[in-house]
Parts: C-alpha cells; sequence; structure tokens
C-alpha cells in the first residue's frame, strides 16, 4: 500500500475556500489529516493560504481524482509518496 500527502497552495483563498471545501468533503473519506495554514492579523487576512491532506493507505486514484478537480482553481500541488 502506498501514502500520499498533499500540499496545495491556494490562491485567492477567500473567493476559492468554500468551493475547494466543498471537494474536501466529497473525497472526506479517503482523507486521514487535514491541515490549513495561512498568515493573518487583527487587520488582514492572506490571500494565499496552504492546505497539507494526509490520504489514507491505497487512496492513489481518490488523490489523483481530487487533484484534477483542484486544477479548476488557481493552485500549486505538490506530492509526496511513501
Amino acid at each position: 500500500m502506498s501514502k500520499t500527502i498533499m500540499g496545495i497552495e491556494l490562491r485567492e483563498r477567500v473567493e476559492n475556500a468554500p468551493k475547494v471545501q466543498e471537494l474536501f468533503t466529497k473525497y472526506g473519506c479517503y482523507i486521514n489529516t487535514r491541515l490549513g495554514l495561512h498568515s493573518a492579523s487583527k487587520d488582514s487576512c492572506s490571500p494565499r493560504g496552504l492546505i497539507i491532506l494526509e490520504f489514507i493507505d491505497g487512496a492513489d486514484r481518490e488523490a489523483e481524482a481530487l487533484e484534477k478537480e483542484l486544477s479548476d482553481f488557481e493552485v500549486n500541488i505538490q506530492k509526496m509518496k511513501f
């Protein structure tokens, strides 16, 4: 079995986050861990965010399908496979 870790840099975070969240919900049964990072302060919120996903063992096809659907958004995706 293989393990996939996916890093997603989301641009236009505030605008795209709700639609991307729908995709995370769609693939939620295959995502073991999700971590979202962005810069924020009292006066501003970063337009970019970084999301790290750990998929369950053997969810390679689902990770590929999510990556394909995320290509509709302004994203940069990097993957690690173990």
